[in-house]
């Protein structure tokens, strides 16, 4: 154990730390079945974001464990009690992680964990919706050939786990790590086409209580006749430096790489040309910053008249480039994948990114963005798909199939597959499901097969 790191690693009270460094985890992989979320399949090599916490090197604060001691006084097993804390505790605020620096040698031999289901089973049946046990054993015989009917009935003797009271908001958080020094920040913005909004964006960034030092804004129409409309950036004087670069080459991921590479200062607010925020946005994230240690942080993006349904701070399962934070020390080690350019799944892979870099996401919900979703402007053309003039089209579209082949485990994919094709049959025109399951595979092979070109490109 490598206790020389530990003031590092548990730098404040809410972090549950572990590493397991075998092969398998005590619950068996077909957990992926019913948890989507990108907290399952690990990187053992940084400290990445997870609640699969292992006995075999850990810790976590004291406080903690007497806030929940009601809640999981009575499991008996020492694997099961962590992985059902964290689980549990992690969606009320504690920061859960798999933490290789807990030891010296890494490649230690141990003993593997064996499968079993009656323990998957029992602990889906605690920590999810009831469903999900019933789906659980349909994957299993579907994708497995496994009928697994003891380990689905007995866990109908087991009820939800909740948490008794939201206890872990009274333990205060003070990081010991240093991550705002200069306390500077870039905003990045691409746009298109929005003038009257982008406007009002810079606006609510000049009243800000810390003001930015650069607004960097990429301007795109792919008209190659058109110039620059925003003439307000010029023609107004505003408290911050903006550097505009006017391109005709559309298209966010290629936008916002541009800016990463103009950004100068300590830290980077990934923003959008329809967003609207109070006065003290920025002064508050680098407070929280501060509090948490943190490189990256996510705001809450709701629309309007949208309610918010996350109320506690934790580990953000998703990544937004239009609300986000993060410590520009690390742009060497990211970009956004020109592969997802006019597709889906980009701000997924620029998040997962991070979090493989051992850059966890936090998202906070008192720190709100208002994302006005307004319509598009400007000269577009809809981009053609290589995919576009196909008789069979794909299923899902190939860039979210790229993002999942990227980041989720076989079994979370797996499951991916049969929620959409139940999903897509309420949709779609072919009624008979024989006729429509043979299409379906038809999609998914074409979808796969423009998804590997992606890859290869």
């Amino acid at each position: 154990m490598n206790f020389e790191n530990l003031q590092a690693i548990f730098h404040h009270k809410k972090i549950m730390a572990s590493y397991n460094p075998g092969e398998n985890s005590f619950l068996p992989n077909s957990i992926g079945y019913v948890d989507g979320a990108p907290f399952l399949k690990i990187n053992k090599n940084v400290t990445y974001p997870t609640w699969m916490m292992s006995s075999w090197v850990g810790g976590i604060h004291a406080s903690i464990l007497k806030a929940l001691k009601k809640d999981f006084y009575h499991i008996r097993n020492l694997d099961f009690f962590l992985i059902s804390l964290a689980k549990k505790a992690s969606e009320e605020g504690l920061l859960c992680y798999s933490e290789p620096k807990l030891l010296k040698n890494k490649s230690v031999k141990i003993a593997e964990f064996k499968e079993d289901f009656f323990i998957l089973f029992q602990f889906v049946k605690q920590n999810y919706k009831s469903q999900w046990t019933f789906f659980l054993f349909i994957c299993l015989a579907l994708f497995e050939r496994k009928f697994k009917f003891l380990p689905l009935i007995r866990s109908f003797y087991f009820k939800n786990k909740k948490l008794t009271t939201v206890v872990l908001d009274n333990i205060e958080v003070i990081s010991s790590k240093n991550v705002v020094q200069l306390g500077t920040i870039d905003v990045i913005i691409p746009t298109i086409g929005r003038k009257k909004y982008l406007y009002d964006v810079l606006e609510d960034l000049a009243v800000q209580t810390h003001l930015p030092v650069n607004v960097i804004i990429i301007e795109q129409n792919p008209n190659p006749e058109s110039i620059s409309e925003l003439d307000y950036l010029t023609s107004e004087n505003w408290p911050f430096i903006i550097k505009h670069t006017f391109t005709h080459q559309a298209g966010a991921c290629n936008a916002r790489n541009i800016a990463l590479n103009q950004v100068e200062s300590e830290w980077v607010f990934l923003n959008d040309d329809d967003n609207r925020f109070n006065s003290d946005l920025l002064q508050n994230v680098l407070s929280n910053l501060k509090r948490f240690g943190l490189k990256a942080l996510t705001t809450s993006y709701l629309q309007v008249n949208e309610i918010k349904k996350d109320l506690s701070i934790k580990q953000s399962s998703f990544f937004g480039s239009g609300n986000s934070f993060i410590c520009s020390s690390i742009l060497s080690k990211v970009r956004f994948d020109m592969k997802f350019e006019f597709g889906y799944g980009e701000d997924i892979d620029f998040g997962m990114q991070l979090r493989n870099i051992g850059t966890d996401i936090i998202y906070f919900p008192d720190l709100e963005i208002l994302h006005l979703k307004a319509p598009i402007g400007g000269f577009r053309t809809k981009p053609v798909l290589k995919w576009s003039s196909d008789s069979v089209q794909p299923k899902p579209s190939p860039t979210v199939m790229l993002c999942k082949q990227f980041h989720l485990t076989l079994n979370q994919i797996r499951a991916y597959k049969l929620i959409l094709f139940l999903k897509f049959y309420k949709v779609q025109k072919i009624k008979n499901p024989i006729l429509y399951y043979a299409n379906f595979k038809k999609q998914w092979r074409q979808s796969l097969y423009w998804m590997n070109n992606l890859r290869n490109s």
